[in-house]
């Protein structure tokens, strides 16, 4: 066992630095010593509705230190990505090619007690505990299965690997692998935080003509335009149902709604508010993740619209993670400047804050000065 700074929280509201016990990885798993890990929506998700007490963290990038017996894909000294949709490679979604959403490893929380880690993998006071989505990235130190590590193939900077792992993924996922964005479409993207800059360099790339920003604030809509976006809208906090924003919208694109809309606030209220952004057929996608409750009004889906809410970008990560750091070195993806500000454990408070508050794109906690 060793020693291991941790933020823990109880899933109701509450979380903590403390000290940990991390074990050696037993066969098929990894032993990562972290150097960065994002702060995401999800995480504040966690903290506040999980009521277990967890490791908190789910986006990370380290250094392997050791593996256990029958590992092949990565060894001590190599540098990683984690992954926390993760694949087992034998049930029947991951024979379907849906990796993202293996029926074995659920992509929830874990310490041994569903087959990702075993039980003495990660202690608190001598009894085994969970981490976040099986991987507790705010942690130093943690053991996961050989499948939720990717190797890192170009000069990147630990703080931007890490948000490949999720923000990133997330956003250029939905585009690419699920809403599959067609060259010369438009593209309309509800919020400019970090997973919509993503979807928004993501149809860039794709070849999208017009790629329509909309948010609350100007600042952030003008920052969406340095990552591709051709157009903005700011919406009004009122205009809760999108009228006015689907008009601009459609005077935007010639008086039709747009090829796709991608909702990425994470504000249930707007659930249903990229449906009232496309024309009939286009696809509307909720990329957020919203979970609560939505009452739909069924005439949004008139004529022959498309919802669809892919989980994680529908993410194969040993095919995407390289695709994007390729993407990354030349120059095509931008990455670097999605991180807007680092935090120690210490002050991981303060990275939440500023996440609730609009005041960064992506947020970072490093782990010494190698980032």
């Amino acid at each position: 066992m060793i020693n291991s700074k941790a933020i823990i929280s109880n899933g109701k509201g509450d979380f903590r630095l403390t000290t940990i016990e991390v074990g050696e990885p037993a066969k098929g798993e990894v032993h990562v010593k972290l150097k960065a890990s994002g702060i995401c929506h999800t995480d504040l998700d966690s903290i506040n509705n999980w009521n277990k007490h967890f490791i908190v963290g789910h986006e990370g990038a380290g250094i392997v230190v050791s593996v256990g017996e029958g590992v092949t894909k990565v060894q001590a000294g190599d540098k990683v990505i984690l992954n926390w949709a993760i694949p087992c490679g034998r049930c029947f979604q991951c024979r379907e090619g849906n990796a993202h959403i293996c029926e074995i490893n659920s992509p929830v929380c874990g310490s041994g007690l569903c087959g990702h880690a075993h039980p003495e993998a990660s202690c608190h006071h001598g009894s085994p505990i969970e981490r976040s989505f099986h991987l507790g990235t705010m942690s130093e130190h943690t053991i996961v299965k050989e499948s939720a590590v990717v190797k890192i193939n170009c000069d990147i900077p630990y703080t931007t690997a890490s948000i490949i792992g999720c923000g990133v993924m997330t956003g250029w996922g939905s585009v690419v692998n699920a809403a599959r964005v067609k060259a010369g479409s438009s593209v309309a993207v509800i919020g400019c935080g970090g997973v919509g800059l993503n979807v928004i360099q993501a149809a860039r790339l794709s070849g999208a003509a017009k790629i329509i920003a909309i948010d609350i604030s100007n600042e952030r809509i003008e920052q969406a335009k340095t990552f591709g976006a051709t157009h903005g809208v700011v919406a009004a906090r009122d205009d809760i149902h999108f009228d006015t924003v689907a008009v601009a919208v459609k005077e935007i694109n010639n008086g039709r709604g747009a090829d796709y809309a991608f909702e990425c606030t994470a504000v249930p209220a707007l659930g249903s508010a990229p449906l009232k952004l496309i024309r009939s057929a286009g696809i509307a996608v909720q990329v957020s993740g919203i979970e609560q409750h939505i009452d739909f009004d069924c005439e949004l889906f008139e004529w022959d619209k498309i919802y669809i809410n892919p989980l994680y970008g529908m993410c194969n990560p040993d095919r995407d993670f390289p695709r994007i750091m390729d993407l990354y070195s030349s120059k095509k993806l931008k990455l670097d400047e999605l991180v807007t500000r680092t935090y120690s454990l210490e002050n991981v408070a303060q990275g939440f804050d500023d996440l609730i508050n609009g005041r960064i794109a992506k947020g970072v906690i490093i782990f010494d000065d190698e980032v």
